[in-house]
Formats: C-alpha cells, sequence, structure tokens
C-alpha cells in the first residue's frame, strides 16, 4: 500500500549515514520501517517491508551489510537497486519499495 508520509532523518544523530556504503534502519514511518542507505553518491530509502511476502511477524528486513534480508525466506535484496540477489530469488517478482528522498544540508527528507 501507499501510506502517505513525510519523515526528516538527520545525519549527525545517525552517524554510520556519513559514510558509503552504510546503512540505518527505523521504525519512524512507512509498512516496516524504513531503510536509509548511503550510496557514496546519495541517499536512497527503501521500506523496510518484505516486498514479496504479505505482512507478518516476519516480514520487517534486516540488515546485512549493503543487502536487506527478509527472515521469512531469506531472500536478500541490494540496497544500491533494491532487486533482489542471491540464491532465494527464485519467483520473487517485486523489489523493494522505494521511497523519494532529498537533502538539504544534514536532513534527509523521505517521503511518499
Amino acid at each position: 500500500p501507499d501510506y502517505k508520509f513525510k519523515v526528516d532523518i538527520y545525519i549527525n544523530f545517525y552517524d554510520k549515514l556519513r559514510f558509503s556504503g552504510n546503512a540505518i534502519y527505523t521504525s519512524e514511518a512507512g509498512i516496516r520501517g524504513l531503510i536509509i542507505f548511503n550510496t557514496g553518491s546519495g541517499y536512497i530509502a527503501f521500506d523496510a517491508a518484505c516486498p514479496n511476502q504479505s505482512l507478518s511477524s516476519c516480514s520487517t528486513m534486516t540488515l546485512k551489510g549493503i543487502n536487506a534480508v527478509c527472515s521469512c525466506d531469506n531472500a536478500e535484496y541490494s540496497l544500491f537497486s533494491g532487486q533482489c540477489i542471491g540464491t532465494n530469488c527464485d519467483g520473487k517478482q517485486y523489489p523493494m519499495k522505494q521511497y523519494r528522498v532529498e537533502v538539504s544540508g544534514s536532513t534527509i527528507h523521505v517521503y511518499n
């Protein structure tokens, strides 16, 4: 579903976001929270809900380096593209849900 929201993420509060290849999880918005990733050339924001699972107790993704993992089926998704990668991708129809991002100074604005 498309829930409308706008949330501000302060880079100074999440020090990891200052460095390329780092990601954070926050439960502030989205369906199951947000995953914010520093690509090295900007920021990307995804919903933390497993894209190919119904909402359940296992459908919140966790971070694993530069990937996100769905606990329901152990499918891994690249935080660079949102696409499923690796061996557990058979039958995975959807990529991670990406949100809009704007950066202003040390604030990341994420919205839908």
